[in-house]
């Protein structure tokens, strides 16, 4: 056995001793087992960081994941008084290279460039469009620190921080030496790889600094190292050493801070790579056979959790039901290459999930709706051997389970519509409030969008715009979220939506959904949504009301940051680039454009994380009461129809759904 002294420094820990009265069940746990003097302590780590997530989370919490979470602060509390101590608290067994050898890689597709290549050797890391030199100062400022006494800076977005470490510029490197043998430059290659890995190494002692704070950066960094150690030539074995035991405290780590309970979504996933990489790695090990046993043990589980019956993402997020399904892809391509486990049953649902992302796609790539880090299980631009999907066929496709219609039609649009949930529940953390939400896209030209994310941590205020309802193609009601935000990844009194009407008919389609997330008003409302499709190009989308009050109401349409608003002839034209769309409502009222506001917020788009930019809003804003106001749309894909021809053809679909 191998002890880890080399990889911890000297730690003091001061935490003073003060009394709390959260909840008593806490308390009462903690005073049974270790003291009242420890109790005081540990809720003082846990709560002081972030008091509110934390009461939050203890409001939802059972009492198994009460007792869990419990556990977690006491083995950091432990961990901390050990290395206090100068003691190691973990054992590293050695195992044969051949261990190694005997283990072949997941395929990975992609096109890497040159120019690529010149870029990482020459210090480009993917830092999320933050400014570099602030990250390697925050990284340089708790280097030194216990990981749970780690408080970020100002307006510091710690996902930042955590993206550089991934080391995924590291598996573009490795992915060229693995593909093309035969580059010139692959000896600077794998000089270049070899050293950035092993300075991370050194940089980044066990459980001190920013980079062991979250269990799933941990378990994405484990497949960087692996494919170190099987595409490095010139590692001695000193190096090979150095690297194994870092796989072996990163997965030792992850089995101890699993993301379970409220926290189960995409991260748990991620934490899931890394015990099964690592438990190939020390099959024959105890610790090493657990690992990857329970990491497809919960790969299994989480499938019908993460992923939906139809194929959909409960997190409500396309760019992050990308990154699961990327996760899941590598771990099967690799279980199965190494006769590790049978994922035969897996696969059905993983394919659903393909099919799903496919409808969301066009030439121009794939929509980008609900929460998004731009992250990667594998590297930008590197994915997983995945299975073959083809562009479904213009027509309209209904996800009942997700809670989205798709329709796309021959001149080359793509209508979204979502009567979905707000997330995955306890906390919704990657929800958006984008209850009956629209986005419009016209030959792969973006022309009404989500609005993106923008991000995490930093800017508390812009994170709250880009999840709240007014963000969102769809009503808000006297300027409140359909949900309650919490914190920026918690929300409360979460709405439901339901699909009440779906009829075709002759060439025409009609959906009605409504939620309810405006019933927890004093005076309640509930909004339903009508869209009508009809001679394959225009859209009629009516808005309606139900409840009690006098209430403010207010329609947005977001245009892409590239899409100009004009009037013509009584519509708004909508060009972007030279596509166009024409817009109006069906009323006296009319929109006004708004863009780039500040007070209150309107009219942003983030494009990628860490990036905002005006965008044009048509907005129109009602008073009333509920059954009294309404908001009818029209959008024309082709050429703007009469107002006449419009109304007429509502009514007619509408009288003959309520005479059927």
């Amino acid at each position: 056995m191998q002890e880890i002294g080399p990889y911890f420094r000297k730690y003091s820990l001061n935490t003073p001793a003060i009394p709390h009265t959260w909840k008593k069940d806490c308390l009462t746990l903690l005073h049974f087992r270790y003291g009242s003097h420890f109790s005081n302590n540990l809720l003082y780590i846990t709560v002081m960081n972030n008091k509110k997530s934390f009461i939050v989370r203890l409001r939802n919490a059972s009492l198994s994941e009460l007792t869990y979470r419990l556990k977690q602060t006491f083995l950091a509390w432990r961990l901390a008084r050990l290395l206090e101590r100068n003691r190691c608290p973990v054992k590293i067994p050695e195992i044969e290279l051949y261990y190694i050898d005997r283990l072949s890689l997941p395929d990975l597709n992609g096109t890497i460039t040159q120019d690529h290549i010149n870029e990482i050797l020459s210090g480009k890391v993917f830092a999320l469009d933050m400014d570099s030199s602030a990250l390697a100062a925050f990284e340089e400022k708790y280097r030194s620190v216990f990981f749970s006494d780690i408080k970020q800076d100002g307006f510091l977005d710690i996902r930042a921080v955590w993206e550089p470490a991934r080391l995924q510029h590291i598996t573009i490197l490795l992915t060229r030496v693995a593909y093309n043998s035969k580059s010139p430059d692959l000896d600077k290659v794998q000089r270049f790889s070899k050293n950035a890995v092993l300075q991370w190494i050194k940089n980044n002692s066990f459980l001190f600094g920013p980079h062991y704070m979250s269990a799933m950066e941990c378990g994405l960094r484990i497949p960087v190292f692996f494919y170190c150690l099987k595409l490095v030539n010139s590692l001695s074995l000193q190096e090979y050493r150095m690297i194994l035991n870092t796989i072996y405290l990163h997965a030792w780590w992850i089995s101890r801070r699993l993301s379970l309970y409220s926290s189960l979504g995409n991260h748990i996933i991620a934490e899931c790579v890394g015990l099964i990489f690592a438990g190939a790695l020390f099959n024959n090990t105890q610790e090493g056979n657990k690992w990857i046993k329970r990491g497809t043990n919960l790969l299994e589980k989480e499938l019908e959790h993460q992923i939906l019956e139809d194929g959909g993402p409960a997190e409500q997020s396309l760019n992050y039901h990308r990154f699961v399904l990327d996760l899941y892809w590598l771990s099967v391509d690799f279980l199965e290459k190494n006769s590790l486990h049978d994922c035969s049953d897996i696969r059905p649902r993983l394919l659903r999930g393909e099919h799903f992302l496919k409808a969301f796609q066009d030439t121009g790539g794939m929509l980008s709706i609900g929460d998004s880090d731009d992250g990667c299980a594998v590297a930008p631009g590197i994915a997983p051997r995945r299975a073959k999907t083809n562009f479904p066929k213009p027509g309209c496709k209904v996800f009942k389970q997700s809670g989205y219609t798709v329709i796309t039609t021959e001149n080359q649009v793509a209508f979204t519509f979502d009567h979905g949930p707000l997330g995955m529940p306890p906390l919704y953390n990657h929800g958006h409030a984008d209850a009956l939400a629209i986005t419009l896209t016209r030959e792969a030209r973006q022309m009404l969008v989500d609005p993106g994310t923008y991000r995490y941590n930093g800017v508390p205020e812009w994170r709250k715009y880009f999840k709240g309802t007014r963000a969102h193609n769809t009503v808000t009601i006297d300027g409140l979220d359909q949900a309650v935000q919490e914190t920026g990844f918690i929300w409360s009194k979460p709405f439901r939506t339901e699909r009440v009407t779906y009829q075709k008919e002759k060439g025409a389609l009609f959906i009605e959904a409504m939620h309810n997330g405006y019933a927890r008003l004093e005076d309640p409302v509930w909004h339903k949504r009508a869209v009508l499709f009809f001679d394959g190009t225009n859209f009629i989308i009516k808005d309606s009301f139900k409840g009690k009050g006098i209430h403010d109401f207010e329609v947005n349409y977001h245009l892409h940051p590239d899409a100009v608003a004009s009037k013509s002839n009584g519509f708004w034209l909508i060009d972007n680039q030279g596509v166009k769309v024409f817009l109006r409502l069906l009323d006296e009222d009319d929109f006004v454009v708004i863009r780039g506001q500040e007070d209150p917020l309107l009219g942003w788009y983030s494009p990628s994380y860490g990036i905002k930019r005006k965008c044009g809003v048509l907005n129109c804003t009602k008073r009333g009461i509920p059954r009294e106001i309404s908001f009818v749309t029209a959008i024309c894909t082709e050429s703007p129809l009469k107002v006449e021809s419009l109304h007429e053809r509502l009514m007619q679909f509408e009288e003959q759904v309520k005479n059927p």
